[in-house]
């Protein structure tokens, strides 16, 4: 859950929707010609879960994952970005700020400098490119020169490949605070970077025809507003395996997630109903997948396309070194 609003993403749909579809498809024990593996993400609030599950072997083996996430309306597939996460500290020395403010490095003048080089930054990159941060610490007295700051900011990117420079000109950003002000900077980035969502569409349109027979009826992804993109760790899964990411609607449409109102919603006979109707429509599209050689080929075919591509992708958005405690949620 979200801190401090609940299941405001609607994490637990996402959950008891996978558990539900799993049990479906258990009732059928040796008839059904395939194996399910049925995966939670831990913390899916921080860290980059999947990524992390990923490394070691989650999805080995495995020949699609599908998953499905609540919004305010049915949507086909989820409009996803890269994102990678970055915490900044800067280390200056205390002084005081009125009678010897000589003595004293201002690390809040480090970090400011950074945030506004970095909002400087935001003129000259792509429409599709976002960076976006807080200062954690600023500070413990104004008559103290602050010796510590620190921010957190989330830098995105089309693909992989636009954001690895994006990264480098937003580390650029921080050194320059650092440089400018004489104090020393602790940069340190995720260890799972978020990759665009590489979505199977022949596994995708199953899954709207199925979810079209309960009665759900799809936004049309050319209506959405544009620039209307988020970030998750099923990205990542993606560019493994062919994989789905549909939005299924557990709130009316003017309520959007992470917002206190949606958890409500999340909660209410309309979630209730997403997780039924989920189930379903994730179990049908199982018992397609499997038994329709023709959409396994498909989407085979598609996915090795672009998995070279994939490859970099996938090489690029693990750092060993990262740190875990960052790295947002699977849909952030």
């Amino acid at each position: 859950a979200l801190p401090g609003i609940g299941h405001a993403c609607g994490h637990n749909i996402i959950a008891t929707t996978g558990l539900g579809a799993s049990l479906a498809l258990a009732k059928l024990g040796v008839k059904l010609p395939g194996r399910v593996r049925y995966l939670g993400t831990p913390a899916e609030e921080m860290g980059g879960g999947k990524e992390l599950m990923a490394q070691e072997g989650a999805f080995d083996s495995v020949d699609a994952a599908m998953m499905v996430h609540p919004a305010g309306v049915d949507l086909l597939t989820m409009p996803c970005i890269c994102i990678s996460e970055v915490s900044v500290t800067y280390h200056g020395r205390s002084a005081h700020a009125s009678a010897m403010p000589h003595a004293g490095l201002n690390a809040l003048d480090a970090l400011i400098t950074a945030y506004q080089a970095v909002a400087q930054l935001r003129q000259h990159i792509r429409p599709t490119e976002r960076i976006h941060g807080i200062i954690r610490k600023g500070g413990a007295a104004p008559n103290i020169v602050p010796d510590e700051t620190s921010g957190l900011f989330y830098v995105r990117a089309a693909n992989a490949e636009d954001l690895a420079p994006l990264k480098k000109r937003v580390q650029a950003c921080f050194e320059a605070g650092a440089l400018a002000s004489g104090c020393t900077v602790d940069i340190k980035w995720a260890k799972a970077d978020y990759l665009d969502l590489k979505t199977s569409m022949p596994i995708a349109n199953a899954y709207e025809a199925n979810a079209r027979s309960l009665g759900r009826d799809f936004f049309p992804l050319s209506k959405m507003p544009a620039g209307s993109s988020g970030s998750t760790d099923m990205g990542n899964v993606s560019h493994r395996v062919p994989s789905i990411h549909p939005m299924i609607a557990s709130a009316p449409p003017h309520v959007v997630i992470h917002n206190p109102e949606f958890a409500k919603w999340a909660a209410s006979d309309l979630g209730d109903k997403a997780c039924i109707d989920g189930a379903k429509s994730l179990a049908m599209t199982a018992i397609d997948y499997m038994t329709d050689a023709g959409m396994r080929e498909q989407a085979k075919a598609d996915f090795a396309a672009t998995a070279e591509g994939s490859a970099r992708s996938v090489a690029a958005a693990y750092d060993p070194s990262g740190l875990t405690d960052i790295g947002g949620c699977g849909c952030m």
